[in-house]
């Protein structure tokens, strides 16, 4: 008997419902059936697999209240945030379809010296034949899509293994994809870890989004089987607020950044660091912001803040404030658990430092805590004590210093008077550095080739019956090819040095 998987709605802590745990045999047999249907996918080409890709996009935005339903279910969102993901994933869709022919185009390249002048130089992008995806619980829908949809593009098949706690709504996504009659080459397989490590063993190439522990396994194992990945790990995002910072902007910045999907989300706001003088602003504003959110289920506009995804999730929150309060932080606003299902107050902490848990690990909660500096040089010391390096913002008046901060912060991307701008922004590279991860995903047309081989070509403008360089080495030809690599490569009076 198939072995299910009990999907828990985090409003009630009930059950929402269930999904079978895929062994390794059903993975592997899932994986075949993929790369059957693969050459045909990619024999369509970017204009053929368009009008699927469009098709679908329709077949999500009718079904969009549906699968909210679910997604909102499984997750607890608040129903303004759960909205959200549809229509992300439908702006995916739209976006890289549009890049694909462009993305996949052959390239031609110019030689670098007179030796390949002679030859025509190119490069070609073949898609892997199925490319493994591995998401996390915050985002079902959107997370999925960053990835899947380039993949698509790209001409690959996909096989996605979502998180066990959050496979609802995505699984009811992938019902779309054969009800508008696509080929048979994007599929889901449900279950625990052991369902994600049986899906990197049969796959092409791997991209995983969760924690900096599972992704050194992934890239071991990936190492191990010599096949490509990519990994967006963990976070502890810096928000720098400089003297000159517009508070009232930086202050809903912090609010938002801080707390949107009850701080679930990679590159939240984790830790923001004030200078002196607008630090008791700073902290008093937000904290009267942050208490007034609303929390809890409702239908739109009527809440703020919803439910996390798991209890071990608020616990990790629970922990990480009552660490600080016994190492003197206090509390301004929240600090406590929900009163019912899997949800923690929104939290403002103060007179907080890098002894304490919530400044060093990975919070993933609704918690902002705030730290005075004495200038923005302690600030990026600060910001930059961390084996995480995900993203980071920076807050000013003066442009040319915003920029000169986001310069010296390791971050694979620094917001100056914004926040979690780059998680939208589908042009940009999105990676991390040191323990956030290895690769980026998005990145424009970059997306879409990061799921491709690459292949050089060359061609001769003119083809003679031997070359110059071909056998046989006589003293004649010798002396003229040696003659012509010194004329290219040396500079000044060697390049009419004898040639013996």
């Amino acid at each position: 008997m198939t072995e299910i998987v009990e999907v828990h709605a985090p409003a009630d802590g009930g059950i929402a419902g269930t999904v079978p745990a895929m062994d390794a045999a059903a993975v592997a047999a899932r994986a075949t059936e993929l790369r059957a249907a693969q050459q045909a996918w990619l024999d369509l080409g970017p204009e053929g697999r368009a009008p699927v890709f469009a098709a679908y996009r329709d077949w999500l935005l009718d079904h969009a209240e549906e699968i909210t339903d679910l997604l909102q279910l499984e997750t607890g969102k608040v129903r303004h945030e759960a909205l959200m993901e549809i229509g992300m994933a439908a702006d995916l869709i739209n976006y890289f379809s549009k890049v694909a022919a462009s993305a996949l185009a052959t390239e031609k390249r110019k030689p670098h010296s007179l030796m390949s002048a002679a030859k025509n130089l190119s490069v070609a992008y073949t898609p892997h034949q199925l490319v493994g995806v591995i998401t996390p619980w915050n985002f079902p829908i959107a997370g999925p899509f960053m990835d899947v949809t380039p993949a698509l593009a790209a001409g690959a098949a996909v096989l996605i293994k979502p998180s066990e706690v959050t496979p609802l709504s995505i699984v009811r996504a992938l019902d779309g994809w054969r009800e508008v009659g696509a080929p048979d080459v994007f599929a889901a397989v449900t279950g625990t870890g052991e369902t994600g490590a049986a899906l990197v063993d049969v796959v092409d190439f791997v991209q995983f989004t969760g924690s900096t522990a599972t992704g050194r396994k992934i890239a071991t194992r990936a190492a191990d089987r010599l096949i490509g990945y990519s990994l967006e790990l963990g976070g502890k995002d810096p928000m720098i607020v400089l003297a000159d910072a517009d508070l009232e902007r930086a202050v809903n910045g912090a609010a938002w950044g801080g707390i949107f999907n009850s701080g679930q989300v990679c590159v939240s706001v984790e830790r923001v660091y004030v200078e002196a003088p607008v630090y008791d602003e700073f902290v008093a504003k937000l904290a009267a912001k942050v208490a007034e959110l609303r929390q809890g289920p409702g239908p739109v506009g009527s809440t703020d803040v919803g439910s996390m995804a798991t209890r071990s999730q608020v616990d990790i929150v629970e922990r990480h404030v009552r660490d600080a309060q016994a190492a003197g932080a206090r509390v301004l606003t929240g600090g406590n658990r929900g009163a019912e299902g899997y949800s923690f107050e929104p939290t403002v902490l103060v007179d907080v430092d890098h002894s304490m848990a919530c400044m060093r690990e990975e919070t993933f909660g609704p918690t902002i805590p705030v730290m005075k500096v004495a200038d923005a040089e302690e600030a990026i010391r600060l910001a930059n004590d961390t084996e995480y390096g995900l993203s980071a913002s920076v807050w000013t008046q003066d442009e040319e210093q915003g920029l000169a901060v986001a310069a010296r912060l390791d971050a694979g991307a620094v917001n100056v008077n914004d926040v979690l701008a780059n998680l939208f922004s589908v042009t940009l590279p999105h990676g991390g550095w040191k323990e956030s991860g290895i690769g980026a995903r998005f990145g424009g047309e970059a997306a879409i080739r990061k799921y491709c081989r690459t292949k050089a070509i060359t061609t001769p403008k003119m083809a003679p019956k031997n070359e110059l360089a071909w056998y046989p080495y006589t003293k004649a030809r010798s002396k003229v090819m040696h003659r012509m690599l010194r004329l290219m490569s040396a500079r000044g009076k060697r390049r009419f040095g004898a040639v013996r």
